[in-house]
């Protein structure tokens, strides 16, 4: 079953694209070795180069396709689609909006408290500032011990009358003119600093602190490492190994080193170190009023920054996270699994009821109709594999039915084969009388019957008849009627012998004789429409007896003669009574007999051929031969029906008097 499954996916073809690409390739091997620098080895290149990309992409979607021929992997794309890329997107975006929040919050509690605590500075400023001359001592004291550890190297200069630095061998210098208040962010000769700076009339306070990586990492305590880049002329600030960028052409680089131990260590592996950044303004100290901005980063943790958060809860916090993380985690996977036990049921249900349904048809196609697939469920699938079943059933007996018929119609041809052995093969040659019988069945058999025997020398019967129905039984029934006839027949040429030429029994006793035959020998529904006449060729009269049958036409000198109807129809009524007619046939005299299947076919809108038109065409066609005119009321009456099947068996019998 593999084997034949596998026969059917889409094989992988090379085609003319594939030895176009060799040939290239040939022919820039070649002109490589022949002719390395030409422009000709370039364009095959670019050639071999397109064509190598094509038909990888062809042999890619030719791959994708016999991948998801068959329905299971074309369900587990499906699944990867509808699914597992909408789930991996999500925690995608989840992952990646708690790394943006986590890395705006770390960044915003820095920057934060960078504002706080320069916004002390600067109202330290304009305290000193304005602080008398008696107290500036005292109060000086107070914030250098104040500021020691908030601001490490914190350097204080008050120009006044005279310069007072704080400590003493402070090495700050006083800002270039123009300065006015201001606090917040300064650089200067690439480092950074937090200060702030008081003016009023002859005095000015200025305070400066460095901002070192370590000063910036501990602004929160345990959030992470906090880094800054500035930007300096090229060959000009400290420098680290950490990586530069130009912006409007100068450099900007990391300063100041790396504090690698403010990251706290992770909590678990999922506690992804966290990268982010954000801009400063910061004041440049040589040009007064300018500004230019400042690169801070972080690198903190997901646990760090809910920590800082959570504050003096972060503990217990930690614990119930991890608690109530831990459980929706275990019912996810509780949830995931009996999912997954359900995609995978259902997916087999699927793949197993399409499995058998192509088994199936590969059985049927190697003619075992005997097969049935197993069908389990109620729902749309158990649906279809039962249909397939009905439809197996339906086939099998279909052939069945087929078979039978093929034997039937096999025992028709050899019945019609049959019945055209009982039809007289040659018409008796007659000095004054040629006769021409046709006879076209509407089915394989026919229930029409003509016959003509000679009766001794001078003497000839003709017979024809027309039994109610069609198919085998009237064929039956005919072959019936012309075995009893001809045995009638030839019972009375022995008598004619016998007495010397004379008829022992009338042409009515002859009908009435057979009619008592087959009422005794047949069922009681079967009965024929009987025509029998005998010409004399001595007296050139035609002595006849017709049962029930549609009267003959007589064709004489341009005129439509109907002979008479001398009784019922042959085998229905034993008691039936027979009369008989002559008539004395003259030169030219044309005698047409024909059955019902001649005049009553109807067309499209339900009218008869009918006896009158019948007339026509005989009248149109006295003067032509005996087959000529058979041949043209058959043509009319087919013309008249519109199709080629025969409506009912059309049987002629022609006799014409020379």
């Amino acid at each position: 079953m593999l084997e034949r499954m596998e026969g059917r996916r889409i094989p992988l073809k090379i085609g003319w694209g594939g030895y176009v690409f060799l040939a290239a390739l040939a022919a820039w091997a070649l002109w490589r070795w022949l002719a390395p620098a030409s422009a000709i080895r370039s364009l095959l290149e670019v050639a071999v180069f397109f064509l190598g990309a094509w038909l990888l992409l062809r042999a890619a979607r030719q791959l994708v396709r016999r991948t998801i021929w068959s329905l299971r992997n074309r369900l587990y794309v499906a699944y990867l689609f509808i699914a597992v890329v909408p789930v991996c997107l999500v925690l995608l975006l989840a992952v990646a909006g708690a790394y943006i929040l986590t890395g705006q919050i770390g960044i915003f509690l820095v920057h934060s408290e960078l504002e706080r605590r320069t916004a002390s500075l600067r109202n330290t400023a304009e305290f000193l500032l304005n602080a008398p001359e008696t107290r500036r001592g005292e109060a000086l004291r107070e914030m250098a011990e104040y500021y020691s550890r908030r601001f490490p190297g914190l350097e204080i200069l008050i120009r006044d009358k005279r310069e007072i630095r704080l400590p003493p061998t402070a090495g700050i210098i006083a800002p270039p003119q123009g300065w006015g208040n201001i606090g917040g962010v300064v650089t200067r000769d690439g480092a950074l600093f937090a200060w702030a700076h008081a003016v009023a009339e002859n005095r000015e306070v200025t305070l400066a602190a460095p901002l070192h990586p370590e000063v910036l990492s501990g602004l929160v305590p345990l959030l992470g490492e906090v880094t800054y880049m500035t930007l300096a002329e090229a060959g000009k600030g400290s420098r680290t190994g950490g990586p530069r960028f130009m912006v409007g052409g100068k450099e900007m680089t990391p300063q100041g080193g790396r504090v690698p131990d403010a990251l706290p260590p992770p909590v678990n592996r999922f506690d992804i170190p966290v990268d982010w950044f954000t801009l400063v303004p910061a004041a440049v100290w040589d040009q007064p009023q300018k500004m230019q901005n400042v690169v801070f980063s972080i690198r903190t943790r997901f646990s760090a920054v809910f920590r800082v958060i959570t504050g003096e809860q972060a503990d217990f916090s930690d614990k119930f996270a991890g608690i109530v993380f831990s459980g929706t985690a275990i019912l996810f996977l509780i949830v995931e699994l009996f999912s997954l036990l359900i995609g995978v049921n259902l997916t087999r249900t699927i793949t197993g009821a399409v499995h058998n349904l192509y088994e199936g048809t590969l059985r049927i196609r190697e003619g075992d109709f005997s097969h049935r697939i197993q069908v389990t469920g109620e729902d749309q699938i158990a649906e279809l594999s039962q249909s397939f079943n009905r439809m197996t059933e339906d086939i099998e007996r279909l052939l069945a039915v087929s078979k039978e018929k093929e034997r039937l119609q096999a025992e028709l041809e050899l019945a019609r084969e049959v019945q055209a052995q009982l039809y007289p093969k040659t018409a008796p040659e007659l000095r004054t009388l040629k006769i021409l019988a046709a006879c076209k069945p509407a089915r394989m058999v026919s229930g029409d019957y003509f016959d003509y025997q000679a009766l001794l020398e001078s003497k000839v019967a003709l017979a024809l008849g027309d039994v109610a129905g069609k198919g085998i039984s009237a064929a039956l029934l005919m072959a019936t009627v012309g075995s009893s006839l001809r045995t009638q027949l030839r019972n009375c040429m022995e008598a004619v012998v016998r007495n010397g030429g004379h008829m022992p029994m009338a042409v009515s006793q002859l009908v009435a004789q057979l009619n008592q035959q087959l009422f005794n020998d047949t069922a009681p529904e079967k009965y024929l429409t009987f025509y029998l006449g005998i010409y004399d060729e001595a007296s050139g009269v035609l002595t006849y007896t017709n049962a029930g049958h549609i009267p003959p036409v007589l064709i004489r000198a341009g005129e439509a003669l109907r002979l008479d109807v001398n009784g019922t129809v042959v085998g229905a009524f034993p008691f039936a009574q027979y009369g008989e007619s002559a008539i004395a046939l003259q030169s030219g005299d044309l005698l047409v007999c024909y059955t019902d299947g001649v005049t009553e076919p109807e067309n499209d809108y339900g009218e008869m051929f009918g006896e009158e038109r019948l007339i026509e065409v005989l009248l149109r066609n006295s003067e032509r031969q005996e087959q000529e005119i058979v041949d043209a009321v058959m043509e009319a009456v087919q013309s008249w029906t519109g199709s080629p099947e025969l409506q009912d068996d059309m049987t002629m019998l022609v006799a014409r008097r020379r």
